[in-house]
């Protein structure tokens, strides 16, 4: 529990992953100097310090991804973070939670609204749906009546 990166911390990191590579992160750690954890080193290596990922706003393009994969996919952020080079899933789940879940929201009640008030149902219509009510209720009740029965038992073998 040390606080925020340090910009010395970050160089040295980096140094010695070039060096020896990004594996056994307990080791480099400890082999580093870094009074961190090995859990904290991997972490800002695979979203801050890697030299491939992607810094920035994530643009227009990106952000239409992001909303098609997640209806595809749900919440599967590093399968979503795959399909969009120089994103990390950390990256793409904070702007999702930040951002796009809003938006989303917001676009669902609007939609909502709009497709309510374009449910009027004509007089004429209106009548016949009414006549198929009573005749699914009259259905209903010969049913009811009939010598119908299901062995539960037997059922659920």
């Amino acid at each position: 529990n040390k606080g925020s990166w340090t910009a010395e911390e970050d160089r040295r990191l980096a140094k010695y992953i070039e060096i020896h590579g990004a594996k056994r992160w307990k080791t480099i750690a400890i082999k580093s100097g870094l009074n961190r954890c090995g859990k904290s080193c991997r972490l800002r290596w695979l979203n801050y310090l890697r030299p491939n990922i992607k810094r920035g706003n994530i643009s227009d393009e990106e952000e239409d991804l992001i909303i098609r994969f997640h209806k595809l996919l749900g919440n599967r952020w590093s399968l979503i973070a795959g399909r969009l080079p120089g994103r990390t899933d950390n990256e793409i789940k904070n702007y999702w939670n930040s951002h796009l879940s809003k938006k989303m929201i917001n676009h669902d009640v609007r939609t909502e609204q709009t497709s309510s008030s374009e449910q009027i149902v004509p007089h004429k219509a209106w009548e016949t749906v009414q006549m198929e009510e009573e005749e699914v209720v009259k259905g209903s009740d010969e049913i009811e009546n009939s010598e119908f029965s299901i062995d539960v038992d037997e059922f659920f073998d």
